[in-house]
């Protein structure tokens, strides 16, 4: 399985983006699959994931802002993210899991990670 994240970029704080998550080797819906995050100095953050059913979850720091969606025909995650902060600035990573109907909040639940995608906020 291989996973690359794309669509960081420079925004100011309000301001909207999408980040994508191209999975090959298997389905997107084969499995759950998750963002996280990490910015300087801190420990990655869990984001938001998706179980194979669609059954969807989000860290309390993103809840209402960030919306998790897929495309089966493309084979792509996105991450929806509105409203942004200051403080959403960090790398975001996307991962694919082996969990069929459920999904885990932790970085040891997910065996396949994708590169990274810098998204920063300006106040």
């Amino acid at each position: 399985v291989h996973v690359v994240d794309s669509g960081g970029g420079l925004v100011r704080a309000g301001d909207s983006l999408t980040l994508s998550c191209v999975v090959s080797g298997r389905a997107v819906s084969g499995g759950a699959m998750a963002w996280f995050r990490q910015a300087p100095g801190k420990e990655s953050e869990f984001v938001a994931a998706i179980t194979r059913r669609g059954g969807t979850g989000y860290g309390d720091s993103v809840k209402g802002r960030f919306t998790l969606s897929r495309d089966s025909s493309k084979n792509t995650l996105y991450l929806q993210m509105i409203n942004l902060k200051p403080e959403d600035t960090a790398v975001y990573r996307c991962a694919a899991g082996d969990q069929l109907n459920t999904y885990s909040r932790y970085v040891s639940g997910y065996g396949n990670w994708g590169p990274g995608t810098q998204v920063t906020v300006s106040s």
